[in-house]
């Protein structure tokens, strides 16, 4: 028939005559209905029709006015071997994809359904370029280049943007194929699309910061400021059970205890007629009021002092002990702060959500400096958040959550993970393109992800995958037209992704483009460069005194860590001799008095008594044991 566009065709692009070297490059001799057998011949002069043939590429099936459009599966000649004297038979497996016709406009139309399919002896040519376009091409604006066709690299691969950030997307990747790249390319074409969206990117290796060097603020442990008060009931035993099994008696001591704090923090000079107060149902141990952690504690030394509460006092103690100890951890800083007694929540989600954005829509939040223990309550504070100001803001407020890792939030057994986040990821992944807010999943272990997260995900990047299940998993979530492109997920090459779903006209095989060098991303945490020098000339103490987490500012000088060289080894060994000081109990831990005027954020510990001091109690103790007692008296 004749092209809908036939100046842009070249001689060379043109179906005329059967001779060698033209389009024609075989016939079709069987049909399943969903797939075709066609045999090619590959001349034994070199006409170069083999070479044209292979797997994963299309071609055109010629049926009447209409080209019949084909994905190459499988080849295999009709003998075991390969002759260099005569002609050799190939027979191409391909499955059909869809057909191009004319529309009703003259212009040249690509069709998911066939309504004529190919006959015994179909002629099957080339696909043009022209053709290719029409196929990959989206048929709406709003559409960002963001590739190209590996097929035809003269092509761009195009995305539409709307659809790709409303019914949210995933890419998926083993190790060091260019997730992290192809992530930031799709970022900044989604920004550029639409500056309005505000981007939060949970970034667990601290890459993302200098993919945007002029969009983003960067949030670490150094600027980090969640107040403790913005932690639901949950999310905070988290941070006090540092990821253990929480006790019951404990929670509900706390479910009884914060309500009754946040009305302390309110001003009440009569807590009885608080409590009596209507207002008590407004307030609950999950509500996004300040407290005081001082007001938690007098209330839990309060329930201690009371005879009714004797049965309780070891469970009580045990969680007096647990949030001195959360609060005392240099670690926790950023939720105990002296700024977090103080209502701060507009300020908060200002900074974190960019409202308004000041230049700057993006958000960059490195978790590698957070405790491991606290990462899952952040997590799940941030994205419950995002859904939040979302559903409230009516739309105004456009959200793109990106979760790299995804897996570590939401695996796919559902007894491993923390419930709130995954329950906060999944409430987006289900209900937020309702609301304006919406989720981009990076993983490279899409097996090891909870596959309602995935099935939600109507736009999906495939990158090399080499591990069965995880190949499987994207398989399953293809087009059953196209699931033969999946046969290429173990050996498509870096930067290469196979991308199908809501945002792409049909499923493609495509390379990403290269980003820019200054909006590279990589690895940026902010810590110390690791020493490759002489170990001889680390600082031993500073290792030890991170390890027991202590904050160097408040070493006492006595205690200054050294540097040990090899010719000075001299650290002076204990004074096992000496009897060793008597352990103590909790209950016996001295606990200050609590005023509601001030927040104690400090649990000044008993100092650890030194080598020195031990034999000098010691030879105090022999010299008092050998004086009379009647000496000791009169003294």
């Amino acid at each position: 028939m004749t092209s809908s566009s036939p100046d842009a065709e070249n001689d060379a692009d043109r179906r005329g005559s059967f001779a060698p070297g033209n389009r024609l490059m075989g016939r079709v001799i069987g049909c399943s209905g969903s797939k075709a057998m066609i045999s090619a011949l590959a001349g034994k002069d070199g006409n170069g029709l083999a070479e044209l043939w292979s797997v994963g590429r299309l071609i055109s099936i010629s049926v009447g006015d209409n080209r019949v459009v084909a994905l190459v599966c499988s080849m295999a000649t009709d003998t075991t071997a390969w002759s260099e004297t005569t002609d050799n038979v190939m027979h191409i497996e391909v499955e059909l994809v869809g057909e191009i016709r004319l529309g009703v406009t003259g212009k040249a139309e690509f069709s998911a359904g066939i309504t004529q399919y190919p006959y015994l002896g179909a002629i099957v040519h080339r696909m043009r370029s022209a053709d290719l376009a029409v196929i990959y091409d989206p048929g709406v604006s709003d559409t960002a280049v963001i590739g190209r066709l590996t097929q035809d690299t003269s092509l761009g691969a195009l995305v539409h943007v709307p659809s790709l950030l409303s019914r949210h997307f995933a890419v998926v990747g083993t190790t060091g194929v260019g997730k992290t790249t192809a992530v930031t390319l799709l970022l900044h074409k989604a920004l550029q699309s639409d500056p309005a969206l505000r981007v939060l990117i949970l970034d667990p290796h601290n890459e993302f910061a200098a993919a945007f060097p002029t969009q983003s603020v960067v949030i670490d442990t150094d600027t980090l400021d969640l107040p403790f008060w913005l932690f639901r009931l949950e999310e905070f035993t988290e941070v006090l059970f540092r990821g253990r099994p929480s006790i019951p008696d404990e929670i509900d001591v706390l479910r009884d205890m914060i309500p009754e704090a946040k009305r302390m923090f309110k001003g009440s000079t009569d807590s009885v007629l608080m409590r009596r107060a209507p207002e008590k149902s407004s307030l609950t141990a999950d509500t996004p009021v300040p407290y005081r952690i001082a007001d938690l504690l007098a209330l839990i030394d309060e329930r201690i002092g009371k005879l009714e509460g004797r049965a309780e006092k070891p469970h009580l103690r045990a969680l007096k002990v647990r949030i001195q100890a959360a609060v005392n951890d240099p670690r926790y800083e950023f939720m105990f702060s002296s700024n977090t007694i103080h209502d701060t929540i507009l300020t908060t989600i200002s900074h974190i959500f960019r409202i308004p954005g000041d230049g700057k829509p993006v958000t960059t939040f490195q978790l590698a400096g957070i405790p491991s223990e606290v990462v899952n309550s952040v997590a799940s504070i941030l994205c419950r958040m995002a859904f939040e100001i979302a559903l409230w803001s009516a739309g105004g407020v456009r959200i793109l959550v990106v979760c790299e890792e995804a897996h570590r939030y939401v695996p796919a057994d559902p007894e491993l993970g923390f419930f709130p986040t995954r329950q906060a990821i999944s409430r987006i992944a289900k209900e937020g393109r309702k609301y304006g807010v919406s989720l981009g999943v990076i993983t490279q272990r899409p097996g090891e992800l909870d596959p309602t997260i995935l099935s939600q995900c109507s736009t999906v990047f495939a990158m090399r995958l080499s591990n069965d299940k995880d190949q499987e998993i994207i398989r399953s979530a293809i087009p059953d037209s196209s699931a033969s492109t999946m046969s290429f997920l173990s050996s498509i090459g870096n930067g290469e992704a196979i991308a199908f779903g809501e945002a792409v006209a049909v499923p493609m095989r495509m390379v990403f483009e290269r980003v820019p060098e200054d909006i590279l991303p990589r690895a940026n945490s902010g810590l110390q460069p690791v020493h490759r020098g002489d170990p001889n000339t680390v600082d031993l103490g500073k290792i030890v005194m991170r390890m027991r987490h202590i904050d160097e500012g408040t070493k006492p000088d006595a205690q200054a860590p050294k540097t040990f060289a090899p010719q000075s080894p001299s650290i002076e060994p204990p004074d096992y001799s000496s009897p060793a000081p008597p352990m103590r109990r909790v209950s016996d831990v001295p606990v200050q008095s609590h005023s509601p005027d001030r927040d104690y954020g400090t649990y000044e510990a008993p100092a650890v008594e030194t080598t020195t001091q031990r034999q000098e109690l010691t030879a105090l103790r022999s010299s008092l044991l050998k004086k009379p007692l009647s000496s000791l008296l009169k003294s």
